[in-house]
This record gives C-alpha cells, structure tokens and sequence, in this order.
C-alpha cells in the first residue's frame, strides 16, 4: 500500500504557503519533509492518511509515484482557528480557501 502524507509549509524568502500530498512517492514522512526543506520551506504540519481530518481537501484516490500534488496555496503564513466537529473542537490550518485537520 502506497504512503499518503499531508504537509502545510511556508517559504519565507517568497513569502508563500502551501499544502501539498504526497501518495506513494516518499517511504517515510521524513523524506517527504526533506525535500521541501531543500526547496527552502519551513514545514509547519506534517501528518500521515491516519492522522488528519480532510476539511474541504478530498483525498487522492489513486497513488502518483512519481510526483507530488499541490492542494492549496497562499500569500502569507498560514492561518489556524477552531472547529468544532461533532462535538470535538480542533485545531485546523487554513492556506487560501483550503482547510484541514492535522495531526487530529
């Protein structure tokens, strides 16, 4: 089964965020993390298909080994604010008009 992963990152020198998936291209998160580093983001969130609620960002349903997927972007840092879901109040991350969970 092929590895999805989810991370919010912010490039400083660009002053640009985003969230971008990664389905079956990184055998560990870290690796994932790594490569973004070296393309100059911070990462701010980084979390495994178990650990994140999808918000308004639905999931890839087939992997893309070979690539990986940019799912929102912005100007700025990105923003955090409540939500409650079902009774259970979370911290989510927003980045333009994409929301999610991480880390849930």
């Amino acid at each position: 089964m092929a590895n999805y992963y989810r991370i919010t990152a912010y490039h400083p020198e660009k002053d640009i965020s985003i969230i971008m998936d990664s389905f079956g291209l990184f055998e560990k998160k870290w690796q994932f993390s790594a490569d973004l580093i070296k393309r100059g983001f911070k990462i701010i969130e980084v979390s495994d298909d178990t650990q994140f609620l999808d918000g308004n960002i639905e999931r890839l349903t087939k992997p893309e080994p070979t690539k990986f997927i940019l799912r929102a972007t912005a100007n700025g840092e990105p923003e955090y604010f409540e939500k409650n879901i079902g009774g259970t109040t979370y911290k989510a991350v927003k980045v333009g008009d994409k929301i999610y969970i991480p880390n849930n």
